[in-house]
């Protein structure tokens, strides 16, 4: 079946599925936002311990679908993969050390034998929380900011500087949408922790916490979307695969693509919804109205940065260097073939689906860790 699909159709399908799971990775950041107000939110040891687990229950899911991402990149656009972790390795490097110690901490924070203490463990979450999710936002807007590399006759990679990605920092639009992703990740846990535990003083601080972080949220987002909107952007002609600048180039893949656009504004105002029915309905499902806002105004922003003859991967150093999904995707055959795989995919979400119903059957509550040694 998929064999007899155009060249064209097979990587387009493949960034739109590559698309839908880094905006359910952002979705599954709740976890890292979440981890950043284990100090804040709790009161006491007996509710941090209740947070801890709150979210020790569900980092998995993120760890998983960060590396699912990834392979899925790798898999079906190696010029990028080589491109970008082969290039901007220590931006790469950091991200991986902060998700490390995340598994780390949520293993060893309450071991017997912890010489280290259980605030070192809490600590490194809150490094995987804050730098590793900002990190990982900087990262992704280098989609629309462009990187400074070169690729050589042989496809080598040659960077520009010795910072290799971290200078993606130094960019105002990459450090909003970083801390457009932080803010929002803090937003997501504090709606989860309202929804998951059932104690009124978490609920209490948590939603102070939501009004807070959405006012950042808010503020950067805007930053994000409208130097976003306004700016030139990397686009490519798909006869010759030139790639030259166009003037509001992301606007109009927005207003070209109106199914994009109408995903797009679905998901800011869903995402807005839990904000506003958690601070003044009192309603506890504002995750799930947020949760998949989030998902789907992070697949429109990722659809339009590959899509529409656009490069995904830009080049400030030497334009023609800049990876679209034409010039840097696997063969017709391999993308042919995993796509057969990828039919799987729906399988793999039903398993999420019941697994994460099953462990939030019961909500946390404090009785349910007294002498219970299987605890984070």
């Amino acid at each position: 079946m998929f064999e007899t699909y155009s060249y064209l159709f097979l990587q387009q399908y493949w960034w739109v599925i590559a698309s839908l799971l880094g905006a359910l990775l952002v979705f599954l950041m709740f976890v890292q936002g979440g981890q950043t107000l284990f100090n804040t939110v709790a009161k006491t040891e007996e509710e941090k311990t209740m947070l801890v687990n709150s979210m020790g229950r569900k980092w998995e899911f993120t760890f998983t679908t960060l590396v699912t991402f990834g392979g899925a990149m790798f898999a079906a656009f190696p010029k990028f993969y080589s491109t970008s972790f082969g290039g901007a390795y220590w931006v790469w490097l950091a991200i991986l050390i902060c998700f490390v110690i995340q598994a780390v901490s949520y293993e060893f924070r309450r071991k017997p034998a912890n010489f280290l203490g259980p605030k070192t463990y809490e600590t490194f979450l809150y490094i995987n929380g804050s730098l590793g999710v900002f990190l990982i936002g900087a990262a992704v807007s280098t989609f629309f900011t462009g990187s400074a590399f070169k690729l050589n006759l042989f496809n080598q990679v040659e960077w520009q500087n010795a910072t290799r990605g971290l200078e993606a920092v130094l960019n105002v639009q990459n450090v909003a949408l970083g801390l457009t992703v932080f803010a929002l990740a803090r937003v997501l846990g504090a709606l989860y922790f309202i929804n998951n535990i059932n104690d009124e003083n978490i609920y209490v601080q948590s939603k102070k916490q939501v009004l807070y972080n959405s006012i950042v949220f808010l503020i950067f987002f805007l930053t994000f979307a409208g130097l976003l909107l306004v700016k030139d952007g990397f686009a490519y002609d798909p006869a010759t695969n030139k790639v030259s600048m166009e003037s509001y180039k992301y606007l109009h893949n927005l207003l070209q693509m109106p199914v994009v656009l109408v995903i797009f504004l679905i998901g800011v105002v869903s995402v807005l919804a839990g904000i506003f029915v958690t601070l003044f309905k009192k309603s506890k499902k504002g995750i799930w109205y947020s949760g998949i806002g989030t998902v789907l105004t992070v697949f429109a922003l990722l659809l339009i940065a590959g899509l529409n003859n656009t490069s995904f991967y830009p080049s400030t150093s030497d334009l023609q260097s800049s990876l679209t999904i034409a010039n840097s995707s696997s063969s017709h055959y391999t993308l042919a073939a995993m796509s057969y795989v990828s039919l799987l995919v729906p399988f793999v979400l039903l398993y999420i689906y019941f697994a994460w119903k099953a462990i939030d059957r019961v909500k946390i509550e404090k009785q349910e860790f007294k002498d219970n040694e299987h605890i984070y």
